[in-house]
């Protein structure tokens, strides 16, 4: 009795969520790591920084981001003049939080010559401090292309190791933050699922450690580990990102096996979101990202190198 009157309610809130987009001519952004019940109710389902880019194209009046800070700031740099919301304000992203403008100068200070990349995975204070932003699928392409030949790379250790280790004709300054979900997975979890489900081929994103990329038969974005996984002739997959990509994963390959490379492999922040949130942004047009005029115009130029050198 009480799934069947979550499952009525869950119904009452999509229908809810489906009047309100039309309504107030809404578009929704879910990533591929929250739940498969938002992921479900949004229009539009990717990666951070792709979502936005496809939010821009569209005629939307208001863009309802479900995800975390970060992504939702991006979608406002890219569209100002529309209504960016997020569901859940204070989800956020631990990686992001370690690296912040003052440490951005510190390292400049330390390094002149060298020109600042910063992931994606950033605020937009750092977006506005650094010289081009970068995904986790265009990074080493475009440091590869910079006329620098020295990089400061934040906030992430491990992708911006993973560039250093592709393009070793520039000298790659590393920062010390990283994603606490790829970074706890070791060269023991690989072993461990390996010898469960032998033969499995292992797909990683580039911010897990050395060891488990170094173990990887494939390394790519979420985006890329999807598109990997549908075009490859192998039927079982180990997955070693967040477990939110196994929902899309699922949907576009039903006769193929996926598994987390760990149990509970899951960004709690990226969790946070629920159907009743996003009805809620809707309905009441709530929390909405305000972005300083200075900051966002500053930032933008940091993402419009980034669509440059593409």
């Amino acid at each position: 009795m009480e799934k069947n009157c979550i499952v009525q309610g869950n119904k009452q809130i999509i229908a809810d969520i489906n009047r309100l987009k039309q309504e107030k001519n809404a578009v929704i952004l879910a990533h591929y790591y929250e739940t498969g019940a938002v992921q479900d109710a949004a229009d539009i389902v990717g990666d951070s920084f792709a979502l936005s880019r496809m939010a821009k194209d569209t005629d939307a009046s208001i863009i309802v981001f479900c995800g975390v800070r970060f992504m939702a700031e991006s979608a406002k740099i890219l569209s100002p003049h529309k209504k960016v919301l997020l569901p859940v304000p204070h989800a956020g992203c631990p990686m992001a939080d370690m690296v912040t403008p003052e440490d951005v100068r510190s390292l400049r200070e330390k390094h002149p010559q060298a020109a600042v990349v910063c992931y994606v995975n950033s605020s937009c204070e750092v977006k506005a401090e650094s010289d081009v932003c970068v995904t986790s699928s265009n990074a080493v392409k475009i440091v590869r292309a910079m006329d620098e030949k020295q990089i400061i790379f934040v906030p992430d250790q491990n992708l911006g190791r993973y560039v250093a280790e592709n393009v070793q004709e520039k000298e790659v300054f590393l920062h010390s933050g990283f994603c606490p979900v790829h970074h706890r997975l070791t060269s023991d979890d690989v072993a461990k699922a390996k010898a469960q489900m032998p033969g499995a081929v292992l797909l990683a994103h580039p911010e897990c450690t050395r060891a488990v990329l170094d173990a990887a038969d494939y390394i790519g974005s979420t985006a890329q580990i999807l598109d990997y996984a549908k075009q490859a002739a192998e039927q079982t997959f180990i997955i070693a990102t967040e477990e939110g990509i196994l929902h899309k994963l699922h949907k576009d390959n039903p006769d193929k096996v996926f598994f987390p490379l760990t149990p509970n492999l899951l960004c709690t922040d990226m969790k946070k979101t629920t159907l009743l949130d996003l009805r809620d942004a809707l309905l009441y047009e709530q929390h909405e990202i305000s972005l300083s005029y200075d900051v966002m115009s500053k930032a933008r130029r940091c993402l419009d190198r980034m669509l440059i050198l593409s």
